[in-house]
């Protein structure tokens, strides 16, 4: 089990990993060992995330959701097959943590009547200055 947050945990059963070339360093490595990681996971029909969870995670997860609801992590900066795995369960639980993370609800507040009166109090002022600035009107 992943332990996502104290109440989330996905079943590592429901991770479905696979191994392709990667680019960057590695010189003759890189053409021949498949050690990059492509992690799939199936997040809209997961049994284990909440239907909150799901719903935040569209905004969460970006172009990294397909149109079927799978979430798909592709880690490639490290040499070796099983630093590149843990990057992206790493990464999986990070955007799932940032998904799981209900916004406060915002309530609505009102102005002040004396915070209004100091903002026509100060917009009459600059007025009166912008006015004392300009030329006077000629006499005649």
């Amino acid at each position: 089990m992943i332990q996502v947050t104290p109440h989330i945990a996905i079943d590592e059963r429901e991770l479905e990993e696979r191994f392709i070339r990667a680019g960057g360093p590695g010189g003759q490595n890189v053409n021949k060992v498949s050690t990059a990681v492509q992690l799939r996971f199936d997040a809209l029909g997961s049994p284990s995330l909440p239907e909150g969870v799901k719903r935040r995670l569209r905004g969460v997860a970006g172009s990294r959701l397909t149109s079927e609801g799978e979430l798909i992590i592709t880690a490639q900066s490290h040499r070796s097959q099983e630093r590149n795995r843990e990057d992206a369960v790493q990464r999986l639980v990070e955007i799932l943590r940032q998904a799981a993370h209900t916004p406060r609800h915002r309530t609505p507040t009102r102005p002040t009547l004396g915070s209004k009166t100091r903002r026509l109090e100060a917009k009459t002022h600059r007025g009166k200055v912008k006015r004392l600035r300009s030329e006077p009107p000629s006499a005649g």
